[in-house]
């Protein structure tokens, strides 16, 4: 089956176009991600703003041509933090099933935590040591859904993400020692009060997916262009992300538009991204993690692949 994934999320739009076997295996055909910042000022004003609305609107237009061209046969969009979050959100998501001819849907966290654990985890060995913690750090939010051989545990998803905490504490660029300090407080305690502390000691090791954590291996690996063949698997260290958010912290956005690795969209975001990554391996005392490419976008196509369209 022909699939095709949308994932409109808070900081960016993106799409997978795939094809997927019964048996489960996906081949991908085409896959992009568009930074939109859906968000932008949700935590403020509780609603969608029209320029966002129009940045995701003219992104969605790109996405709809692509897969037309691909001969997609099914297709789901996944909405999540944003359009949950803000009062306008029902009739945004009605908009893009209307308009664009989606499967649109605003996912419960239970949905986003299966879909997205189901990707992270589709391709690995069913053996592990102990439980592992998936890691996904979002625009609006961070989800953390801890599983193991007998699948799911654990999931929340918490109000910690790159724009939430930008909006509310950055006021300078670069960013000022206290404002990254306030961030790094509110997110430890967000993190420690979601998660119990028992699970937390109890997992043993943890998968960092979407856009800060694989902007993070490319970083280190100073990957120009990008090459996701090499960025799933990497092993990236808490002590890489240590020295990469003291080094980006120092820089303007303008200056880290230029860093090797890193995507010019996600220059405004990616020091609070890389707080929030590092408290997260803090919180459950992980020295490293395993990046993945696998996210909610190949969870979800394995689902509708599954359900038959």
């Amino acid at each position: 089956m022909r699939v095709a994934i949308i994932d409109i999320g808070t900081n960016s739009t993106r799409l997978l176009v795939a094809d997927v076997t019964a048996a489960g295996r996906v081949t991908e055909l085409d896959r992009r991600s568009t930074v939109t910042r859906l968000g932008q000022g949700v935590d403020a004003t509780g609603e969608l703003h029209p320029d966002a609305i129009a940045r995701v609107v003219d992104c969605l237009a790109d996405y709809r041509r692509a897969m037309d061209d691909h001969g997609v046969t099914a297709n789901l969009a996944v909405l999540t933090s944003a359009v949950r979050d803000a009062a306008n959100g029902a009739a945004f998501t009605a908009t893009v099933r209307e308009r664009f001819g989606l499967d649109a849907r605003t996912l419960s966290g239970d949905e986003e935590a299966r879909m997205t654990y189901l990707g992270a985890t589709s391709e690995r060995p069913g053996d592990a040591p102990g439980p592992v913690v998936v890691i996904d750090i979002g625009g609006g939010s961070t989800e953390f859904v801890v599983g193991d051989r007998d699948g799911l545990r654990f999931h929340v998803s918490t109000q910690a993400g790159v724009v939430r905490q930008g909006e509310r504490h950055i006021r300078h660029d670069p960013p000022q020692p206290e404002e990254l300090a306030t961030v790094a407080e509110e997110v430890r305690g967000i993190f420690a009060g979601a998660v119990p502390a028992e699970l937390r000691a109890a997992v043993a090791a943890g998968i960092g997916v979407a856009g800060t954590a694989t902007s993070c291996a490319a970083m280190e690996l100073e990957l120009e262009p990008y090459d996701p063949d090499r960025v799933h698997g990497h092993r990236l260290a808490r002590a890489t992300c240590e020295l990469l958010l003291a080094r980006l912290a120092t820089m303007d956005v303008q200056e880290r538009r230029d860093v090797p690795g890193l995507h010019p969209d996600r220059a405004p975001t990616i020091v609070q991204g890389v707080l929030l990554l590092l408290e997260a391996m803090r919180a459950y005392d992980l020295d490293e993690i395993e990046v993945s490419e696998h996210d909610i976008l190949r969870g979800a196509a394995l689902e509708l692949a599954t359900r038959g369209g």
